[in-house]
Formats: structure tokens, sequence, C-alpha cells
């Protein structure tokens, strides 16, 4: 008997438990450690923070479906790996305290023969003093968070509406976010609403991004086919600010949220400050923290982990100079080149370097987005680690034939610019490959004929097909894995 320890029931780790339960025999185990009792479907968390949709519209509880599958679910967090077990294990190990209410604190180890470490991202908001929903921004990177966040917008559209303009600022709340996509989403939305309520006049909506150009989201932007004619995702992200009336901060360093007013460095090496009425800004992202520990003991977390907590994977991580960087040097299996049996997809893998250009301004500082791995991608990886797995357990050998890696893998992106059955609009996007290839694609670094963009009506009516097709495929309704991650 194998038992399989995932931890994380995000896209990455609940796509991979769902296969491994799904392939192997009842008499392995699946185990999945996750601190939430609740799975999300995170890109709709968007239409929560406008009041289009409800919380329990994004999320399902995971005990019932779970126990419905016959994988084991631990809600806990993990605390430390033993990869190399102890005087009392074997094998190795996970070390892991309850959030359950009803086992609150308990302690527990669980052995494991391979573990999916599939945790996501730490939200890292005390990377930027004064940022946070507990603080002086909102967020919609969570269910809870999106719902805080259109109270505090129902707050400035009741102020609107007696008489009072407001100020709006969104984008990236640290000089290396990620998840520029996520944040250019709620902004259109946002200008969606107030346009909607006849309030345009009373507001000012502004981004403010570490961008070196609009349209970059942390993957270099990109040039896309748009009505037979080819042009960059800078002229097409400024094309929807523009329509919109939505000015821009760009390169810029957050650094500082004060009540009603950002503090931020550019590349340019200047101190400025934007004040707001309503923040919604993305925070950096970094690991949860966990240890990792030998067989004596011995703290061994950087032999597994980057400093920011990411985990270690078949990447290069010998540090060459960005310019000599291919996409080689990214990550196919996930898995850890210290221990076999670990395997890290999604965001809790540590990226090579960035897709961006890392920029420093003239004091300094670097001023760059990180790379994006969220959405398709890490559904595609969490189901590559599960094939990877499944097949090591059925044939007895480590044959990791199933790959995936982002500097060959394709994706495809639907970003709401506001709800509406008949009003509603979006900016569809796909590019190929996700890490450009400028060996391949010499001209424009990635496949343009893979590498599309088109805004309008039919692509809000497919991302809103597509909010219910994944909730069925993540609740594991019929023919759920015919459906693509």
């Amino acid at each position: 008997m194998a038992r399989v320890v995932v931890l994380g029931a995000g896209v990455a780790g609940h796509t991979a438990s769902a296969y491994l339960r799904k392939w192997l025999s009842k008499k392995h185990e699946v185990v999945v450690v996750a601190p939430n009792q609740y799975y999300q479907w995170i890109p709709s968390n968007i239409w929560i923070g406008v009041g289009r949709m409800s919380v329990d519209q994004v999320r399902f509880k995971l005990a019932p479906l779970y126990k419905r599958w016959g994988t084991v679910f631990k809600q806990a967090r993990c605390i430390s790996i033993h990869p190399e077990g102890n005087a009392n294990h074997s094998g190795g190990f996970i070390t892991i305290e309850y959030t359950d209410p009803e086992r609150k604190g308990e302690m527990e180890e669980v052995p494991y023969d391979f573990l999916v470490n599939a945790t996501g991202p730490k939200l890292n908001f005390e990377a930027t003093e004064g940022l946070g929903p507990d603080k002086n921004s909102v967020s919609v990177c969570t269910y809870d968070h999106a719902s805080h966040a259109w109270t505090k917008l129902q707050e400035s559209l009741e102020k609107m509406k007696a008489g009072q303009k407001q100020k709006f600022l969104i984008g990236t709340g640290h000089a290396l976010s990620t998840c520029q996509g996520a944040a250019f989403e709620y902004i259109l939305n946002v200008e969606h609403e107030i346009r909607e309520r006849g309030l345009s006049d009373m507001a000012e909506i502004k981004w403010i991004s570490n961008e070196y150009e609009l349209g970059d989201f942390g993957m270099g932007g990109a040039f896309i086919q748009k009505g037979g004619y080819v042009t960059s995702t800078k002229i097409f992200t400024e094309s929807f600010f523009i329509e919109r009336g939505i000015e821009w901060i760009k390169q810029a360093g957050v650094y500082k949220v004060e009540p009603n007013k950002v503090l931020y460095e550019t590349l340019d090496g200047e101190y400025k400050e934007e004040t707001f009425d309503f923040a919604m800004l993305i925070p950096s992202f970094a690991g949860h923290g966990l240890k990792a520990f030998d067989k004596n003991g011995e703290d061994i977390t950087l032999k597994l982990f980057m400093p920011n907590n990411l985990m270690k994977v078949d990447a290069d991580y010998s540090g060459k100079p960005y310019e000599d960087w291919t996409i080689g040097d990214w990550p196919s299996t996930y898995q850890s080149p210290e221990y076999a049996n670990i395997f890290a997809p999604g965001i809790a893998f540590a990226p090579p370097h960035a897709i961006s250009k890392p920029l420093k301004s003239k004091n300094g500082t670097p001023i760059f987005p990180t790379p994006p791995r969220t959405g398709m991608p890490s559904g595609v990886m969490g189901k590559i680690v599960a094939q990877n797995i499944y097949e090591w357990i059925k044939s007895g050998e480590p044959k990791l034939k199933h790959r995936a890696s982002m500097g060959k893998m394709g994706a495809a992106c639907i970003v709401s610019a506001g709800y509406g059955f008949f009003n509603g609009d979006s900016a569809a996007m796909t590019v190929s490959p996700i890490v450009p290839d400028w060996e391949k694609y010499p001209e424009w670094g990635r496949n343009i004929n893979d590498t599309m963009g088109e805004p309008g009506l039919a692509g809000h009516w497919l991302k809103l097909f597509m909010h219910y097709l994944f909730l069925h495929k993540a609740k594991g309704y019929p023919f759920w894995y015919l459906l693509p991650e």
C-alpha cells in the first residue's frame, strides 16, 4: 500500500488529489491536508468583490466530497516536513496542527510515501507596511477578503450617490507583487459597476502597478493577434483603460499604505504618494514558512526551499544572469532535486527567475512583477504530478514521463471587464508558451498563431460558463475528468 499526502486543496492540490483518488485502487491511501474547510474557485472572487456573486456561489465544503471519494481529509496546516524520517518513523512524515474546530491546536505526525506540496501562496501583506484588509486596503485574494471589499465598495458607492466624489486606487501593493491580471480584472469590474449606476462623474479611478509597461502581467507582456493585426498587450491594456477613463501609474513599488494614502518608489528613484478613498492592492506572495528537518533533527529548510520558502524543484537555480536564461531552465516535473518522492506544483514551487525583466530603481530597490503560476497552469501541473506518482506506484519505477514546463505550456485567460448577461464585457487572451521562447520564436517570443486577444460580450458569457464548468469539475460531478484543467 502507498500513501500519498497532498498539502493544500486549491487548484493544484485539489486537482492532484482528485486524479490520484480516481486512478489509484482503494488499497492505496490519498490524504489531503488543508487549513480551510472549503474549496474556493478563486477566479470568481472578483465578482464577490463587486456584489455580483455571493460567497457560497464560489465555494463548497471539502469533507463531504472527500468522504464520497474515499479521500482522507485533515483540516490542518502543515508545520514541518521530515523527508528522512526519525527514530519513530522509518520513512518521511509531516507534522500538522489541526485547524478543525473540534481538534483545534492538536498536533499529529502523518507518514507518507509521496508528498505533494501544493500549499499555494502565503499572502504576504506584512511585507508592505499598512497593507491588507485588517489595515488600510482591501483584497480579493480570498472569498472573505472579497466579501469585505464589496462592503467597503458599497460605502464608496453610497457616498457618490450622496454627492461625495471618491477616488479608487487598484493594482499591486508591493514592488515584487504578481497577479496583475486579478487587479486588472477588478478595476474593470469596479469601473463597470460605477458606470452602470450613472456615477462615473463622481469617481476618479486609477491603476498602480510595478509593471514596466501596462500589460506586462508578470510574463514580460506579449504580442497578440487582435482583429487580424498583431499588437502588444501594452496597447491592448491601455485601450481598455483609455476607453473607460482609467488613469495609471506604472513602474511603482508600493512600500507603505497609510489611511487614504499610498507611498511608493519609482524606477527613477523618486518617492511619491497617491491618495485614495478606496484601495484594492494585491500583496506579494511567499511560501508558508514550512520547516524541514533531517533524521537527526537538524534544520534542512534551505535544502528544500528557497529563502522565500517556495520549494525547489527540477529547475536551474544557479543564478545565471537573466539574459542567459532559456526555457530549459524552467521545471517540468516539479520534483524535488533532493528527495525524489516530494513534488511541488502550482504556486508552491520556486520559479528559477523572473519572466519580466528584473529591474531596480536608482536606489537599488527591485521593482518588477514576479512570475504568475495561477489558474490553468496550476491545474495542469497538479494533474501531471498525479499522473507521474500514479505510474510510479503502479510500475514501481519513477519514469516521470509526463511533463508540463511553462516554457512549453500555453494558457488561456478570460478577464471579466464587467458582469452582465447582456451588457457584460471581457478581455479574452491566450498565450503559448507562457514563458517566451525567443530561440524558437525570435520575432514574437511566442507562437503568434496561438497568442491572441479579443474583447467582447461573448468572452463574458464564456467566463461565466467556465465558473460553473470548473465548479462542476471540482465537485467531482459526473464525467468531471473529461473537462480540461
